[in-house]
């Protein structure tokens, strides 16, 4: 949420600016930058636990920039763009390369190099459909393709007809 005034409350607060009219104002009357950014913007205080950040679960990451917020901007990268894939009847029941069996009917995926269980926000170029996906095998051995979908995250980005589709991968 965009604050428009909070930039320059805060340099006014900062060089003594803000409330006083004449020079012989008490400085014990001038409210303090935390009470003043709590109070008239109604952020949380670094003593607000329901804001503080979970490095363990990965959330509550932020970036704070003067009269915005970026919320977890480094965790929602787009790392890849290229041509996917979907892989089904064929390999159902079988193995993966995690050890697990696939399961054409789940939301999974196969990457050459993410670590097993990573999930991806995969973003078809044309229709702009998303799915979100696990990776839970090895490929595409097919070449110029960057992921192979299962046969439902296909089916969710609607390129079952196409068979393969421009996408953008992000890593939520």
């Amino acid at each position: 949420m965009k604050r428009p005034g909070l930039g320059v409350l805060l340099c006014a607060l900062l060089t003594g600016q803000a409330g006083a009219t004449d020079a012989s104002a008490e400085p014990s009357a001038a409210p303090t930058v935390e009470s003043a950014v709590t109070t008239l913007s109604g952020l949380p205080t670094p003593s607000d636990p329901e804001h503080q950040p979970d490095a363990m679960l990965g959330t509550g990451l932020r970036a704070e920039v003067p009269g915005e917020a970026a919320i977890g901007l480094a965790l929602q990268r787009e790392i890849k763009r290229g041509k996917a894939s979907w892989y089904g009847k064929r390999f159902h029941g079988r193995r993966t390369a995690s050890g697990e069996r696939f399961n054409m009917y789940a939301l999974t995926a196969a990457h050459p190099s993410l670590p097993f269980g990573t999930l991806l926000r995969v973003r078809h170029l044309e229709s702009g459909r998303e799915v979100v996906v696990r990776v839970n095998d090895r490929g595409p051995f097919a070449r110029g393709r960057i992921l192979d979908l299962s046969h439902a995250a296909a089916e969710a980005l609607g390129m079952i007809d196409a068979g393969e589709t421009k996408v953008a991968l992000h890593h939520d």
